[in-house]
């Protein structure tokens, strides 16, 4: 291959996927030259760490961290020994193990980014270096590199087509990579270079300039509002640890003054203490060291062990297995599943995420008769499950073996020859723009702009209408076997306004014809006022394809006489030469030819949704999440997908369509809306009294509790003036108040955009699916994002946080996995503050009769392994295990879902109450014992009351009643359960035993100086009287309390629980719903991923392969419901405290 000469060496400037214009200078094929501009390599990189910065940089993130920060805070007060009461290795300890851990479990998920970075990097190209052609990785591809690339191969950056082996330098390409399309797209090679031969591509953006690197977005670090306000609560228990600091340093200082100074003589201040202000300074730190256990560090190496597990449940459950793509779930990150439970908004692309990109022929309608429609043998319509075997098309040896139609009244009306259905397909065989390949006698291959005329085009090949190849001025089909070539006169191209296309065709008889598809809002008016009554006819059918969300289109025909051809076409030749007006003057001759048609019938297509997703959004909307869909497909698209998956329905109130083109369009047409809406609730009569001013917060309060049901569609364009800064309020505040939203033509930095909107006005959770990496970055701005991994690419489930192969899954990562990962996470916290205020508050108490000495109430062993052996695994058990209720009830009652979204069972006001109670428990474990042994005497008369037997009592106490109010808390019972709580409570006896044995005395006398104790102390009935008389005052006023919530206020799954209790014992069957059709309003569309100008490319065969041309010569080969409810959003506390104005949360009621 050689380049020519008069290849520029400097190319114009062009738009950087950065957005700025930027100019590239760049020499083809000359590796040193273009070195010298230091552009960027081919190498991407999404880790985040290599061998020589982990260790530094995943230390300084984990010190990002409060919480690590304090215990190394602390770790350094414990080695001063003047203030330290307790062993340096109480802290350090697990402080080590949590940073150890930590740093594993980064370490592994950044070894996966690393394998997949490779995985894409070593790809293999074809690269011209020194005039031959060699293998090369893609990370040494370089700018200015020419590569040859072959068919299905992968495109290694962002390439300028050099030439190509198809005619004129075309090129056919499959973007499902970067958008989930794939339907193919064509380029053009550049005029100079066209004729070199083999497809070879010029790259000018490498690695991380290409555009899909570049809408990937930055990785930004992920917090779930459990950490957010864990950080929080951990500075105010340091605020309340140094308050208990300053109360007993100053009782230590009064205490010294007052009272010490006489004991001066046995009891001397330690060296360096030379007066009581001092002595109280120094026993401030000592409490802060004693009194830091309020705040274990056990508590983070629990919180990453419980996520760990909720990760494995997501990665082995069974039943989001895709067995077809052999693909199962797979959390990507173990950092925010708790947050999975408090979703509130989903933002979904379309393309491969809600569909599968798969057209489907699925009815018609022919001159007044519908096809499509299966009955059984009593005239009813056949359910899916009911059908018989398909339509049997072994009579076509061309026909597709893959395309399926359940209807055999229509082949029967094709064999009967009846006119109307052989007009109806001999339309579709001739009216597209669609490419016939055939590598083999009778293997047709056809390339279609849209999916849409692929499924036409192969719809009428299996019914004997078949296309078979095309020139510039000729079309050949096989009509049931006969082999006919019409001349092709014109082709009059679709765009948005038309949304109709049109070919003029002469038969071999001499007849010229028009074909017409399209709209049916556009052509039913371009009718003869002699088809009215078909008219009325088809237009039912319409609406009944329409009512189950197929995509509709209508044809027509009409014949023209060859003098007025003649002349229209003169008329046309020059409109398509004029200097000026030229794309005017073509629209009013397409639209004058275009009228008094004849109409044959309508098509109705199934753009195929993935299996399960319209239950899955109902499901979703009743546990109060709102979908958004953010879509670069055109507007009818989207809200066809939008009837067939049931976010939009005829029942709503409106559905409004935002398509300004300017500032003040959008914000008028956005006012309107909201009047509407406002309207509407004032008419139904719901109590709102109008007001001329309110306030951002109570509009929006207003809003979002109107009565109604509303849907809103916005086109890209409109959707950039809405996202200003000025509008962006007005924006949030009308799309919030609707039930459904959708965006139509967005680019990929607009879907990130709209999540980050929502994240800003909104205390709301966000969650973010695609497929493509177009959803790339709105995968990372969302609180959440999943990736669907499917045949459209990796780069969507690479920058993800979870990933599965469905949409319909979402539903169980959700309403199953994450809602108990929320529950089980508030749980084990509620549960750990408690326990360990009801531990360390005990020091508290004991300083008012200890001198504020700083002395331990327990043995500094018991201090050690309280969180990591005693109480650690029995908390880690309900944590990874519990559940309040099965899962089939959490799919069965989305509504148990939102106390996660409204925050309930892990906030301010939870925390608050878990430490009340651990304070008084630890009031009850210090203040009984004392009072019992202030008088008690041993069995052998002697005084009971001892430092060494009063710990033990303390610590056996507080053990038994903290494992009793687990048992309490446990709502699901597993046999790791009661293994890990009664193991617990053995292993502390058995540890308590052997640490007040007499041989680690002997071997050890300066460390356990308890010897015997355990033995003596718990050998007496008072002490166990005592035990007991703890437990019960401690227990009983949380049974009570929870006896009486039961009993006067459940909750949805205390309901639930009971509900299904009783069904156990009346052995009742589950009732399952029933689908509910909808009866739908018409809704159209016409190949919508198509793109204007191909049929002038056409006609003017510039992509017509020479044996195309040829083929045209043997054109005489022989060939023998769901229901869904929309359940109002949350009162309007919610609503204002994340209004966009960031207002008072004052309700309004309506």
């Amino acid at each position: 291959m050689t380049v020519p000469r008069e290849m520029p060496e400097k190319w114009p400037r062009v738009r950087a996927p950065g957005g700025a214009e930027e100019e590239r200078r760049v020499r083809a094929n000359a590796r040193e030259y273009n070195e010298k501009f230091q552009y960027a390599s081919n190498c991407i990189k999404t880790s985040k760490y290599n061998i020589v910065t982990f260790l530094p940089v995943n230390l300084f993130e984990q010190f990002q961290e409060v919480a690590n920060t304090y215990f190394l805070f602390l770790l350094i007060l414990q080695l001063i020994p003047q203030i330290s009461s307790l062993s340096w290795f109480t802290t350090i300890v697990p402080l080590v193990l949590v940073l150890t851990i930590t740093a594993v479990k980064d370490a592994t998920d950044d070894y996966f980014r690393h394998k997949s970075d490779n995985q894409v990097n070593n790809r293999q190209s074809q690269v011209l270096i020194g005039g031959v052609l060699r293998q090369e990785q893609w990370m040494n591809v370089r700018v200015g590199d020419i590569i040859k690339l072959e068919n299905n191969q992968f495109v290694a950056a962002d390439l300028l087509l050099l030439s190509s082996s198809e005619p004129h330098g075309l090129c056919y390409i499959e973007t499902a990579e970067l958008d989930g399309e794939t339907n193919m797209k064509v380029r053009q090679a550049i005029p100079v270079t066209s004729e070199l031969g083999d497809t070879s591509k010029l790259a000018r953006f490498d690695g991380p300039d290409t555009k899909l690197m570049q809408n990937s977005g930055r990785t930004k670090f992920k917090r779930t509002s459990i950490d957010r306000l864990m950080n929080t609560l951990v500075l105010w228990i340091f605020g309340f640890l140094v308050c208990m600091g300053v109360i007993l340093a100053i009782g230590n200082a009064i205490w010294e003054h007052e009272v010490g100074v006489c004991f001066q003589i046995y009891l001397p201040w330690d060296e360096g203490v030379h007066s009581a202000f001092f002595s109280g300074f120094l026993s401030f730190w000592s409490y802060i060291i004693i009194l830091n256990t309020v705040v274990p560090i056990s508590l983070y190496v629990s919180v990453e062990v419980i996520r760990l597990g909720h990760s494995y449940f997501i990665n082995w459950d069974k039943k989001m297995y895709c067995a077809k793509r052999r693909t199962p779930a797979e959390a990507r990150t173990t950092t925010l599943n708790e947050e999975l439970g408090q979703v509130e908004y989903i933002f979904s692309d379309k393309t491969g995420t809600l569909t599968q990109n798969i057209m489907v022929f699925s009815k018609c309608s022919v001159n007044g008769h519908s096809y499509g429609d299966v009955q059984d043998v009593l005239g009813h319509k056949a359910e899916l499950g009911e059908r018989p075997e398909p339509v049997d098309f072994s009579f076509n040896p061309l026909a597709d073996l893959r395309f399926q139609f359940w209807d055999p009244s229509l082949l029967e009306a094709v064999k009967l020859g009846d006119p109307h259905v052989h007009e109806f397909f001999r339309l579709l065989s001739l009216c597209h723009t669609v490419m016939s390949e055939e590598k083999s006698e009778g293997e047709l291959f056809y390339k279609a702009q849209s999916p849409d005329e692929g499924a036409l085009v192969t719809a009428a090949r299996n019914f004997g209408f078949v296309f078979r190849s095309r020139t510039p001025k000729t079309i050949t089909v096989h009509e049931l076997g006969r082999a006919i070539t019409y001349q092709l006169l014109a082709i009059l191209d679709f765009n948005n306004i038309r949304k109709r296309m049109s070919v003029i065709v002469r038969s071999p008889e001499g007849k010229i014809r028009l074909y017409c598809k399209g709209a049916d809002t556009i052509l039913l008016e371009r009718l003869h006022p002699i088809n009215q009554d078909l008219t009325n006819v088809t237009t039912d059918h319409l609406n009944e394809y329409a009512g189950e969300g197929l995509r509709t289109l209508v044809l027509a025909y009409k014949d023209l006489e060859e003098s007025y051809y003649e002349d229209w076409s003169e008329r046309l030749h020059r409109a398509g030469s004029a200097p000026e007006a030229r794309e005017d003057r073509l629209a009013r001759l397409y639209d004058e030819v275009e009228h008094d048609m004849m109409l044959l019938g309508a098509t109705a297509i199934e753009d195929k949704l993935q299996q399960g997703v319209p239950e899955t959004i109902a499901i979703l909307t009743l546990a109060n999440i709102k979908i958004w869909v953010l879509t670069g497909d055109k507007q009818e698209t989207a809200v066809n997908i939008g009837y067939s998956c049931k976010m939009l329905t005829d029942d709503m109130t409106e559905v409004f369509v935002v398509t300004g083109h300017t500032v003040l369009e959008v914000r008028e047409e956005l006012r309107k809306a909201r009047e509407k809406m406002m309207d509407a609730s004032r008419s139904m009569g719901n109590g709102f009294s109008y007001q001329e001013k309110l306030s951002s917060s109570k509009l929006t309060s207003v809003l979002e509790a109107i009565a109604g049901e509303y849907a809103l569609v916005i086109n890209g364009h409109s959707l950039a003036h809405a996202l200003e800064a000025d509008m962006e309020v007005e924006f949030l505040e009308t799309a919030c108040a609707c039930k459904a939203v959708i965006c139509c033509r967005v680019t990929p930095l607009q879907k990130a955009q709209v999540v980050e909107l929502v994240k800003k006005y909104k205390k709301a959770v966000t969650l973010a699916i695609g497929d493509g990496a177009n959803d790339v970055s709105m995968i990372k701005t969302a609180h959440i994002g999943v990736g669907i991994s499917g045949q459209e690419g990796i780069q969507a489930v690479l920058a993800s946080d979870y990933s599965f192969s469905q949409f319909k899954f979402l539903q169980r990562l959700l309403l199953v996995h994450g809602r108990w990962s929320y529950l089980r996470m508030c749980k084990f916290l509620c549960y750990f503050f408690y326990k360990n205020f009801a531990f360390t508050m005990v020091h508290f108490w004991f300083g008012f009769f200890c001198g504020f000495s700083a002395q331990t109430v327990y043995d500094q062993y018991f201090i050690t392994l309280y969180n990591i052996v005693y109480t650690s695994l029995p908390v880690l058990a309900m944590g990874v295990f519990d559940q309040d209720v099965p899962e089939q009830r959490s799919m069965e009652y989305p509504k148990l879902y939102e106390p996660g979204q409204l925050n309930l069972l892990f906030n301010k006001r939870e925390f608050f109450i878990c430490i009340a109670q651990g304070i008084y428990t630890s009031v009850l474990m210090f203040f009984i014992p004392y009072g019992v042994f202030a008088d008690a005497t041993r069995d052998d008369g002697a005084q009971l009351a001892d430092y060494q037997s009063f710990a033990v009592t303390v610590a056996t106490s507080l053990v038994i009643v903290v494992s009793v109010q687990i048992g309490l808390d446990t709502g699901f019972w597993t046999a790791i359960n009661h293994f890990f709580i009664w193991g617990s409570l053995a292993a502390y006896f058995a540890i308590l035993f052997a640490m007040h044995s007499d041989g680690l005395f002997q071997m050890f006398p300066n460390q356990f100086r308890f010897v015997g104790n355990a033995q003596n102390t718990l050998a007496q009935p008072t002490v166990w009287l005592t035990i007991a008389l703890t437990t019960v005052v401690c227990i009983m006023p949380v049974v009570a309390f929870r006896f009486l919530k039961l009993d006067l206020k459940p909750e949805l799954s205390d309901t639930v629980r009971y509900t299904q209790l009783v069904r156990k014992k009346q052995k009742t069957q589950h009732r399952c719903m029933r689908r509910v059709g909808r009866v739908g309003s018409r809704r159209s569309g016409y190949a919508f991923s198509h793109q204007e100008g191909f049929g002038e490319l056409i006609m003017s065969g510039k992509n017509m392969r020479l044996s195309s041309l040829a083929l045209s010569s043997f054109t005489a080969r022989p060939s023998a419901g769901w229901i869904e409810t929309l359940r109002k959003k949350k009162g309007s506390d919610g609503s204002t405290a994340g209004s966009p104005s960031g207002a008072a949360d004052k309700t309004l009621k309506v």
